[in-house]
């Protein structure tokens, strides 16, 4: 992924106004992600622990997502999995809701899916962070194709997002 400026990602939201997104807290070590290994930016706002972002590459551009979730206390500590990049955690996978962009958005419709709880995801399947023990699956795919699972996972929720 390129990196994003600050501008790029309060413009590429989906699912919020433009007061939203402006009022948002976009992180403040862009300059020092590892883009080279990131499928998307994602964040936990760390003045509102409840609230997660994240931006995606799309064929459009860019598009971002607001959510709710629960605050990282309120974690249960049982082993789930994220539905985007098949990571199992203790503890560390979280139902994240995205609000409907548009009119259905508007009406309290939302879209909800199970994602590691850091937004890790793209670290996880290459190896560069660590969930734990028993924590990736032995699979027979190859790095490239369970980071195009993990693309492909991503961006069928953020269609749902906005469908």
């Amino acid at each position: 992924m390129e990196p994003l400026t600050e501008q790029e990602i309060r413009t590429a939201f989906v699912n919020c106004s433009k007061g939203e997104a402006k009022r948002l807290s976009v992180p403040r070590d862009l300059a020092d992600r590892p883009w080279d290994d990131l499928d998307y930016l994602g964040w936990r706002d760390p003045q509102a622990p409840d609230r997660a972002y994240l931006v995606s590459p799309s064929d459009g551009g860019l598009r971002a997502l607001a959510m709710r979730c629960p605050s990282p206390g309120a974690q249960q500590l049982r082993r789930s999995m994220c539905s985007m990049c098949l990571t199992t955690h203790t503890g560390g996978v979280s139902l994240m809701v995205a609000p409907r962009a548009g009119k259905a958005g508007q009406q309290g419709n939302s879209v909800g899916a199970y994602i590691c709880s850091d937004l890790a995801c793209s670290l996880y399947v290459r190896g560069k962070k660590d969930a734990g023990v028993g924590a990736r699956l032995q699979e027979s795919l190859t790095l490239e194709e369970k980071v195009r699972r993990t693309v492909s996972h991503l961006a069928a929720f953020i269609d749902r997002v906005t469908a």
